[in-house]
Formats: structure tokens, sequence, C-alpha cells
């Protein structure tokens, strides 16, 4: 295949190249490999009709071209390299070697240098010198390439201790770009941290002879993203890095896996293999670095003198906990220590570290795991605690767990964590896979464990909430399970294993009750008693919800969230304490109802009012924090207010975080019915509307002058369509004995512009009276809970509110 290719010119190898790739029984490193073979042949045919006999010029492949890892879309780096003899004969070369290229489509990305301008820019760009570090001979004068070589890598040798701090900006610059590639749902592969740039720095790292990466793995995890993309740019037909979510199925496919979580997961895993020996190489470079600056006579003077025999001084050591001491701003295990013959000493070692913020030395976390053995069950108490100080030990907890993970520790210590370990989660919100999310949750819960009497069932529960997401079904009904069996095993007594797993099992109850929910509603206050259980149990639930909605994300928590879950807390905690919840009673209107209300019956239209709400700051000096906007509007009453007021302030980019409509009765004398609408909304974009203008939008929204849903679709057809992942079709259900004094209706769908104004108009048709609305948006998912009664004010026959819910989802799908 190869000479019929070189024969036939740039058409016969692109045939041989196409033949090549299609090639299902060769694909990963042996297809890299056969398509860089094919195009060294090719360029060397095409070398030697440009220049028969020439000496001095050799064409040289660098960088991934160099490595001879050629994926089906990949740039050709090439340079052509001659010794400065004959330039006119170098530039006719130039073009009998690039034009082929071009005109088969190939990127190419091409230079022509003398060994010397070769040499001087390496020593001027960075990234020319890394590329130029796996040189490739592939035609021409051997001797040139060969004497490129071996300069590019003196150099890069002897100005390491000033390259390398280099590379290592360039390398965290890149990654506070692009993020960390073990995180991403829609990563580069190739520029995300623990991507292929980084294993490609590694090798320059090891070139230096300054400092190595790990071994043990690295090979295989470059190797399974060079294969992703492979795989994506056959897939796509695209020279793309970028992993998108709409392509993630179709590449899955190509590698024969299952569906696009097991290739995100193989991907995240090959990142933290990746990561990690980056993180080991570069402490590594600056432990060496540091050595280096210090001279010998100084550092002798430093370190007291000499080692025994008049050698190099000892390392200092200072012990940390028994079997573990701190040396050379690492966390490494005496001398004295026997991992074979004690099992509790990873997690000694790992507490102390993080105790310590010192990371865990690569070899002693290595001659643990080799050593190590299962715990006896249930655990003794000392690894209990031991596991408790290294979870409650703040952010270095996150590095010394991914030492232990690294080297299999973790899941020898808890088999469940395979389940979750690299596991996507396909949601906005969250920021991490769901191992990193336990590992954060624990993290923001050690802040936490001052206000709870019980910080060790917090942090337990803060590292187990989410367990049951590696098992089919309700993640919080499966985590319980194994929640039970965890905390046994490490030696929670029965009562103790009892509230860990009520915390796993409820740990969304009080977020997702004090955001869907009605909390003036007893039947709501009191179910939430009923699943908490004791006091105790309630203030640890609290923490955790906390702790779990900051180490999701940004757009999990916020002033407004927490000021909603501790009003139902409170409120829960009155009933543990054995306070009867009583019935709502609707409060009497204020004089400014009164004012709104006298107003908007003089006057026959709308009238509203606007006002910041705040609580009290963090800090004593901070400024107050803004809960949101009251909006009051008071209306006579009549048809279609809701989806009026909700399309108004969609229009205006206002977002609903709870709206509540009532009738108001007039003072005596005074004829008209007035609905006032209490309503918390926030600007989108951050700055609100006047109110002027709010009334008169809706002024004109009421007496259908006003056409919302024509302005709204006109705003969303501005806007350019992306594809993406299609969204699942919205669900309408009913909620059984949510409350008895209306009928509770959740819908959940894609959010958007205008979709409370669909659901009112919706629910108007079907002639409901809303009497409040709960809205809670979590990235793209909106989950709006409606309390709807009948005209008469109470909630609908079963049959009905089946039927509603029916109607409302028939529309919300058109």
């Amino acid at each position: 295949m190869h000479q019929q290719a070189e024969d036939s010119g740039p058409g016969g190898y692109a045939a041989a190249r196409l033949r090549l790739l299609n090639e299902k029984a060769r694909s990963g490193p042996p297809r890299r490999s056969a398509l860089a073979g094919l195009t060294d042949e090719w360029l060397a045919g095409l070398f030697a009709a440009g220049a028969p006999g020439a000496r001095g010029v050799s064409l040289v492949a660098v960088g991934g071209y160099g490595r001879a890892e050629l994926s089906p879309r990949s740039d050709l780096d090439l340079l052509l390299l001659h010794d400065g003899s004959d330039p006119g004969t170098v530039s006719k070369l130039a073009d009998r070697l690039w034009y082929p290229v071009w005109d088969l489509g190939l990127a190419l990305d091409h230079s022509v240098r003398t060994l010397a301008e070769a040499r001087r820019t390496a020593g001027e760009d960075l990234k020319v010198q890394l590329g130029l570090l796996d040189a490739r001979h592939v035609a021409g004068d051997l001797g040139l390439t060969t004497a490129l070589r071996t300069t590019v890598l003196a150099d890069w040798r002897n100005q390491a201790p000033k390259r390398l701090p280099a590379l290592r900006e360039l390398c965290e610059e890149r990654a506070a770009r692009q993020g960390e590639l073990q995180y991403l749902l829609e990563p580069d592969l190739k520029e995300a941290r623990g991507g292929l740039r980084d294993a490609t720095a590694l090798r320059a790292v090891a070139a230096s002879w300054l400092a190595d990466a790990p071994r043990e793995g690295l090979a295989e995890a470059r190797s399974r993203l060079l294969d992703v993309r492979d795989a994506l740019h056959l897939t796509t037909g695209r020279a793309t890095d970028r992993l998108a979510l709409q392509e993630q199925d179709q590449v899955a496919a190509e590698l024969g896996l299952l569906d696009a979580d097991a290739l995100l997961r193989q991907v995240y895993e090959a990142a933290r293999v990746i990561a990690y020996a980056g993180d080991v190489t570069w402490r590594e470079v600056g432990r060496v670095l540091r050595s280096r600056s210090v001279r010998p006579r100084l550092r002798a003077m430093l370190s007291g003198g000499k080692g025994l025999g008049g050698g190099k001084p000892a390392p200092e050591r200072s012990p940390l906990a028994e079997g573990v001491v701190e040396q050379d701003g690492e966390v490494v295990l005496a001398r004295a220590a026997r991992p074979d013959r004690d099992p509790v000493l990873p997690l000694r070692a790992a507490a102390a570290a993080a105790q310590a913020g010192l990371p865990l030395n690569l070899h002693a976390v290595r001659r643990m795991a080799a050593g190590a053995r299962a715990l006896p069950s249930p655990w003794p108490a000392e690894a209990r605690q031991q596991l408790l100080t290294l979870l409650g030990s703040g952010r270095p907890t996150v590095d010394v767990w991914e030492a232990l993970e690294a080297e299999g520790l973790i899941s020898l210590l808890l088999p469940d964590w395979d389940r979750v370990r690299c596991r996507p989660q396909r949601n906005a919100v969250h920021l991490w896979t769901v191992d990193r999310h336990l590992i954060e949750t624990a993290v923001r819960a050690s802040a936490f464990t001052r206000r709870v009497s019980r910080p060790d069932l917090l942090l337990i529960a803060a590292l187990l909430h989410d367990i049951g997401k590696g098992w089919p079904g309700d993640h919080s009904v499966a985590g319980e399970v194994i929640a039970r069996d965890v905390a046994a095993r490490i030696g929670f007594d029965a009562d103790d294993v009892t509230v860990i797993a009520t915390l796993v099992r409820h740990h969304l109850l009080l977020v997702e009750t004090a955001t869907r929910r009605d909390l003036d509603d007893p039947a709501t206050v009191r179910s939430v008693a009923e699943a908490v259980g004791t006091p105790g149990t309630l203030e640890l639930l609290h923490a955790l919800t906390e702790a779990d909605a900051l180490a999701t994300g940004p757009a999990a928590w916020s002033s407004w969230r927490a000021s909603l879950v501790a009003d139902l807390v409170k409120r829960v905690a009155a009933v543990l304490a054995g306070q009867a919840p009583s019935a709502p009673e609707e409060a009497a209107p204020t004089a400014q109802h009164e004012r709104l209300a006298l107003e908007a019956v003089a006057t026959g239209a709308p009238v509203l009012s606007l006002r910041a709400q705040t609580e009290p700051p963090a800090e004593p000096s901070g400024d107050p924090e803004p809960l949101g906007v009251e909006l009051l509007i008071a209306v006579p009453d009549q048809a279609g207010v809701l989806p009026a007021v909700a399309g108004v302030l969609a229009m205006h980019r206002l977002t609903v975080r709870t709206a509540e409509l009532r009738s108001l009765d007039l003072p005596d004398g005074v004829d008209g019915s007035v609905l006032l609408l209490d309503w918390r909304v926030a600007a989108e974009y951050g700055s609100l509307p006047q109110a002027a203008r709010l009334r008169a939008d809706l002024v004109r929204a009421l007496d259908g002058s006003l056409d919302i849903a024509g302005r709204l679709a006109e705003r969303d057809a501005a806007y350019p369509r992306r594809r993406g992942v299609v969204a699942p079709p919205p669900r309408v259900t009913v909620a059984p004995a949510a409350s008895r004094h209306a009928t509770v209706i959740e819908v959940r769908a894609q959010d958007a512009p205008g979709l409370l104004f669909r659901i009112g108009r919706a629910l108007e048709d079907t002639a409901v009276r809303v009497r409040s609305a709960h809205v809670s948006t979590l990235g793209a998912n909106a989950v709006d809970v409606f309390y709807v009664t009948q005209e008469q004010g109470v909630p609908l026959p079963g049959e009905e509110a089946v039927a509603v819910a029916g109607k409302l989802e028939e529309a919300l799908r058109v």
C-alpha cells in the first residue's frame, strides 16, 4: 500500500490515507503510527523529486507528527532544515513540498530555517523549542537532522532552570483559561488541564533530566485521550479537540463504548492520571530548583554541617504522627514505619498531611499502597478518628484525597467509591464529577463543624450524601442503603448510623421544600418534621444542605435560598419542640396594600410598587446582601392577570422567584374587587426597569393591545440558534397530600424566557385559581410549583387535578 501511495503521487497518497482511516481493525496507536509512516513515505517522495541528490537540506517532522502521532485531522508540523549554502534550491524545494499538502486540504504548520536560525528561534520561543524536542528525520541529510536534535536537546538541558518555570507558568495560564479536563462536560482534549498539552509538557520535563513524571499509567492515559481525539476527528470530519455534547454519543460508538457517560468517564480518568502526574512532577521540579539555588557551602552551614562521613547533609525530618514525618516540604513515612503491619497508616498519614497543609510524597503513598490491607469491620476507633480528621481539614483535604485515590487506597478503604469515581454529572449547575463533589461538600461542611453538636456525623454524611448516584433509581434512596452499610463498617453505633442514613436520604428535602412549597401551609412543615425526626438531625441537615449547595456551584445557593431554608428550619424546629403548626391566616392588608387597592379601583387600572429586599450582612462592616425585589401589584379583579403579569416581567427580563395572589376586601362604601399580587423578582442583568414602564405595559397586556407572545417570540428569534442537547419533554404532576388548603401542581421543564407566562396562560384556560407560585431554576431546568384551588377557594377533586395537570403538560409540549 505504501509503495502504491508513493508511485501514484498525491492522489495515491489520499486514497491510501482514506483506506487506512476506514480500517476498523486498525485503530489507536497502530493507526496513528501507520498514518505517520504513510505520510513520511509520501513526503520523502516529494522531497526526492524536488531535490534529487541535494545535500545540506533535510525535512524534519516536529511536534505531534514528530512523535509519529497523527490523528485523522492533525496538522503536519514540518521544518525544512538547510545549511544556508543554496537558498534558491531550498525555496523551490519548499514549494514542491508545501503546495501538494495544501492541495489535499491538509493543515500545515511549516518553517524553513538553518540550524543556527532554528536554535535561535527555539531560544526565543518556548513553544518552538518544545516542538523541536520531538524532531524526527523524514528525508534528506540525516546528519543535519541529527545535529539539530543534539543541539536543541543540549540547549534544553542547559537552560532547564530558566525554561521549566516558564513552561510551568504556561501550563498554569492554559489551565486557568481552559479549565480542568476531568470535570468539564465539553472538554478540550488538548488544552484543558490534564490534557494532551500537559502530557507533552511532562515529556519535556523528563527530557531536561531535572525531574521525571510518575510513569505508571501515564502512557496509557495519554494514548486514551489520543484515541478519543481520533474518534472525534473521524465522526466530525473536522480538526477539533473539543468534545462537544452533541458529538459524544457518536464518538462513544466509534470507540465501542456504551454511551456518552462511559466516554466521559474514560476521559476523566485519563485526565486525572495526567493532572496528578503533573502535580507530582512540578513539585519535584520546584524542590530541585530550590536546592540548586542555595550554594553548597551555604547549604551546609544552614544544615549545621556535613552528614555522617563528611558526605551530603542528611535532610531534616520533623515528626507529624506515628510513622509519619515531614521532609523537604512533603509528608513521608518514618524509617521505622511498616505499612504491611499498620492498616491505619494511610489514614494517619493523610490526616497528618491535610492538617499540616502539606502534600503526600508519591513514593510514600505507593509504599503504603503496596503494603496496604483492608481494615477490619468495624474499623478500629483510631481509623474512624483519622478519617474524620482528614475530612475536617478543609481545602487541603482535596489534594491529599486525590493522592490516596491515585494509588487505589480510597477504593480499598471505601469499596463503594468506585461507583462514583469520575462519574460525570450532566447538569450545568454541577461543577464537579460525583466523587469530587462529595469531597468538596466535606470541605464546605468542615467550616460548619462549630455550629452543630455532632460534627462527625455531618462530615460522614457530606462524604456519602450522593454515593447512590452510582446506582440505578433515586440516588437518595439507594444512597441511604449504602450509607447505612458504610457507616456501620466505619464503626458508628446503631443510633448514629440511623442519623447518617436519614441525612443521606433527605439531603435535598430542605432546599426543595423551601423553594417549591408554601411554608405557611401546616402540612408542608409537618411533613418535613416527620421526615427529620429530631432537632439534632434537623441541625445537621441544615448544615449539610448549605454545604451541598455551596459545593455544587454558584447557581445552587444564594442569599434568597438561604433565607427560605432558614425560615423552614425555624418552623420545623418549632414543631419538633412541641408546637403545633397553625393553619395559615391571611394577613391583614397593610396600609400600602389598601392604598394600592383604592388607587386601582379609582383608576380602573393596575398600580404597582417596587421595593428592594436585603438581609443583614454576614460581617458587621459589610453591606446588606440582596434577596431580590418585592413587586406589589393591585389590579381590578379580571381574567388573565397571572399570564399578563408573568409575560410583562419576562419582556423586561425579570426572573420570578415567588408569586402570591389573593383578593382584597375593600373598605365599606367602596365597590369592586381587587386582586393583590405579592411577588419576589430579580433582574436578569442587574438593573430594574422603571415602575412606570412596567405599569404601562401591564395596562396594555390586560386590555389586549400588547401581544406578549409575539414579542417574546421575536426576541427569541433574534438570538442565533445553537446546536445542543435536545431537552427532555416537560412533565407536570400533582403532588399528593402536599397541602390541605390547595392542590399542588409541579411543573418540570426546560427554563426559557416566558415559561411562567405560558404556564399562567394554560392555567387560565383551565379556569383554576392560582393561590401562590414557587419558582425554582437550577441551570437549564425549571421546577415551578403552583398552589391552585377552585373558584370557591377549595382544593380540586382528584380527577379534576389530574386533568388540569394533563392539559398543562400538553400545552407546554406544543
